[in-house]
């Protein structure tokens, strides 16, 4: 991961090459976006004459022999390369999984599920890890670990609770809940223009002499910059202060804060598919109390190294980007939205060499694993962003990186039977019940 500037300073160092040593690997040069060029390794034996020794370091002492054949799979279908085979000495029963799942939902599902399956077995779950393209494909199973009180530590990006969008949209749920909360009550009134505290505090005042009545603010006049957004602001409040209509109340919400959003935060596309995602979790949440609820116990640890390195008696599941997760490694790894799109980006298709770096990405991910390696397909996924069509859910395709060759060396996950199905699989066919013949009998009487 070098420049053309770097490796025109390295030559300027040695002109002919001698005693040069370069250390690299071609099939985890991913920041190219950094300005970092993969052609510096591939193009490095042709700069000198004569040509520059390679040694190929192919013994892998990390993942088992199951995992890097996938790898190999992987390395063989890339435009260019050394073609080095990685070979091991661990084996395993275990093959890679390729993991089918209905939607996001069912991914962060089958994620926490196995998770806690190999915690029981024996494996400490900061010896897992969660692979992701960007950081903000998490914000559905941090939801999901919220909830199920699973500790993670996140790199790569802030966790999702702590994103101060999510933390405003929060606000109005948590001051709809306990009209007391005079925190949140702060924060929601300041993020309409001209708001500062003073009004804030004045406003509070007067919602608590009135018994939390929200009529009582329609007669409070707003500060001119935000008369035009108040009417809207009290309409709301006064939605969420009645009955509440959950999951429905939070998109309310969602919409009165795009506008706001959209003016306060850059790179506002990424912030709203958190708030789709947080939108979505909702649904699975029987009230707004009990929402908040899960929400509240999520432990406060923060991301990455701005939180301090974590004691060693303490476990974490790590949820990580593929960027940040280069040069580490974990017993079991599970790689997100294995899918057109996602793997590989949208955003990195416009060229050969981008869509040969996105190989390099996933190449990168399944290498971290030395045990068990899962990569989740979800068949449809939630998505935001296109003004002309909204939001919606579309169908997923697998990622073009998972050809035949590479599904070759994966197993197929499926699902622990319905307990239903068995009973009815091992029923004895002659006392099953005919039910066309039934109901042709009542038609005959």
């Amino acid at each position: 991961d070098t420049s053309p500037l770097q490796a025109r300073i390295l030559e300027g160092l040695a002109p002919d090459g001698r005693g040069l040593t370069v250390v690299g690997d071609e099939l985890q040069a991913i920041y190219g976006f950094r300005a970092a060029s993969v052609r510096n390794m591939l193009d490095f034996r042709r700069r000198f004459a004569p040509e520059a020794r390679m040694l190929s370091l192919s013994l892998n002492y990390r993942s088992v022999t199951s995992v890097l054949e996938l790898a190999n799979a992987l390395a063989a279908e890339a435009r260019e390369s050394f073609g080095r085979r990685l070979v091991g000495g661990r084996e395993s029963a275990e093959r890679p999984w390729e993991v089918p799942v209905a939607d996001e939902s069912a991914q962060a599902r089958h994620v926490v599920e196995r998770v806690l399956a190999n915690r029981e077995a024996g494996m400490h779950l900061r010896e897992q890890a969660v692979l992701v393209r960007s950081a903000h494909h998490t914000g559905l199973l941090e939801l999901e670990l919220a909830r199920r009180r699973i500790p993670y530590r996140k790199y790569g990006g802030l966790r999702m609770l702590e994103a101060a969008h999510v933390k405003d949209v929060l606000a109005f749920l948590r001051f709809a809940e306990n009209p007391r909360d005079r925190m949140a009550g702060f924060r929601l009134l300041q993020l309409l223009p001209g708001i500062g505290p003073a009004f804030a505090r004045r406003v509070l005042d007067r919602l608590e002499a009135s018994g939390f009545d929200p009529e009582a603010l329609a007669l409070l006049p707003p500060p001119p910059a935000a008369r035009r957004l108040w009417p809207e602001l009290v309409a709301l409040l006064r939605r969420l202060r009645r009955e509440p209509d959950w999951p429905g109340e939070l998109a309310a919400v969602r919409a009165f804060y795009e506008p706001l959003l959209r003016e306060r935060y850059e790179e506002a596309e990424g912030r709203l598919a958190d708030l789709d995602q947080l939108v979505l979790a909702a649904e699975a949440s029987p009230s707004r109390r009990r929402f908040l609820a899960d929400l509240a116990l999520d432990p406060p640890i923060g991301s990455g190294l701005e939180a301090g390195r974590p004691v060693q008696d303490e476990d974490y599941l790590v949820l990580s980007t593929i960027h940040s997760a280069k040069g580490r490694e974990w017993k079991a790894v599970f790689v997100l939205f294995v899918i057109d799109g996602w793997i590989p980006s949208d955003m990195a298709t416009g060229s050969r060499e981008e869509i040969e770096e996105e190989r390099r990405l996933l190449y990168v991910a399944v290498t971290r694993a030395r045990d068990q390696l899962h990569l989740l397909v979800p068949q449809r996924c939630h998505v935001h962003a296109d003004p002309r069509l909204g939001d919606g859910y579309v169908r997923a395709a697998p990622s073009r990186f998972l050809t035949a060759r590479v599904r070759a060396c994966c197993d197929r996950w499926r699902p622990p039977a319905d307990p239903c199905e068995e009973t009815a699989a091992r029923a004895d066919p002659a006392v099953l019940l005919d039910l066309a013949a039934r109901l042709r009998d009542m038609w005959k009487t």
